[in-house]
């Protein structure tokens, strides 16, 4: 009978190796999906993974690639951050949520006047609308020891309310026809985040993707602060005794991490989401936690990863178009991923051995 033995030390290579595993894993997996529904897998797989960077609709699918990845590895940071001092943030989709609405606001208030502060004071409300709804958790966790986890996920449903009632009362158009959302952001040139480099799909929210790669990296491995987050994961009484206080560290993780979140928000609902409306919301906020485990919360790697799953999420609309596969195709692989990503780390930290042998 097998059984899971710790391992004394993790292989550098298995560390490696285990994403790649995963993705070759869901890759089967998903293939064998495919063939069970009715169709070719071999022509899925290659719809899904091949043809958006290759296929005769890549000139318009690439582009496609930075706008999806840009909020995916923005997110991502700000959790990896977090997840790396044991500080669990599940309700970044809450607060991309609330971010792209303050962001918002501050562009609907000013309308129609132009003028060069609008869209940076747009930035910062984001920030700052993620950043507040990523401190309720986090004082609720503080002064009453509330999970982050269940209120950081419950917060996101109600995000999504204030995010109907926005669409359809304080913020919907007067030039909508009685629709539900906001005036198109993308038509006011002040608050538009359009194609800095035309063809190339990179906006300012890929801009500030790649500066939080960059600001990531430099923390976790250069400052101090990134210090402590590591020694608090790995250690968190050892932490203590350093002098590192959990109630400020649980503070800066679900702030910074709400307030990249709401910027990826505020990039999108200007840029290529355009409004609020009754379903503003992608599922990036949930994505990124796929892309940050699968990145090993390292920022290189949650770089690559958010590049993956941006592909998966082109692919499976070019699949739904061109194979009539379900529309619920990216999420069964993104599930699949996160379900195999789950089973090859511990992998990494035990081994199989037959009971009874040494």
């Amino acid at each position: 009978m097998l059984r899971l033995e710790p391992r004394a030390a993790t292989p550098w290579w298995l560390a490696v190796a285990s994403p790649l595993m995963a993705v070759v894993a869901t890759m089967v997996a998903g293939g064998v999906l495919f063939a069970l529904m009715g169709f070719d897998p071999v022509a899925s797989i290659r719809t899904i993974f091949w043809d958006p960077l290759f296929g005769p609709a890549s000139g318009y699918s690439r582009p496609q690639l930075l706008v999806k990845a840009g909020p995916l590895i923005l997110i991502a940071s700000g959790l990896a951050i977090g997840f790396r001092a044991g500080i669990w943030n599940i309700g970044a989709e809450g607060q991309y949520i609330i971010g792209g609405i303050c962001g918002a606001a501050v562009a609907l208030a000013a309308y129609p006047a132009e003028g060069a502060w609008i869209f940076p004071a747009m930035v910062l409300a984001g920030a700052a609308g993620g950043w507040a709804w990523g401190m309720i958790p986090a004082t609720l966790r503080n002064w009453t020891g509330a999970s982050e986890i269940l209120v950081s996920l419950m917060l996101v449903y109600v995000a999504q309310r204030v995010a109907a009632w926005m669409a359809f009362g304080p913020m919907r158009s007067p030039e909508g026809f009685g629709m539900p959302g906001s005036r198109n952001l993308q038509h006011y040139p002040s608050a538009a985040n359009p194609e800095l480099m035309a063809g190339t799909g990179a906006h300012w929210g890929v801009v500030a993707a790649a500066l939080a790669v960059l600001a990531t990296w430099f923390l976790m491995s250069r400052h101090i602060r990134g210090f402590r987050i590591r020694v608090a994961g790995l250690a968190p009484r050892a932490a203590r005794f350093a002098g590192v206080r959990p109630e400020t560290l649980v503070a800066f993780c679900l702030g910074l991490s709400g307030a990249l979140a709401g910027m990826a928000g505020l990039f999108e609902v200007s840029g290529p989401g355009g409004q609020i409306t009754d379903s503003f919301g992608s599922g990036y906020g949930f994505t990124a936690i796929i892309v940050a485990f699968l990145g090993r919360l390292h920022p290189l790697g949650i770089l690559l990863a958010g590049l993956l799953l941006a592909l998966t999420y082109i692919g499976g609309e070019l699949a739904q178009l061109m194979l009539q596969l379900p529309a619920a195709t990216v999420q069964v692989f993104q599930g699949m991923l996160l379900f195999f990503l789950l089973g090859f780390d511990t992998l990494t930290r035990y081994r199989l051995r037959w009971r009874g042998t040494k």
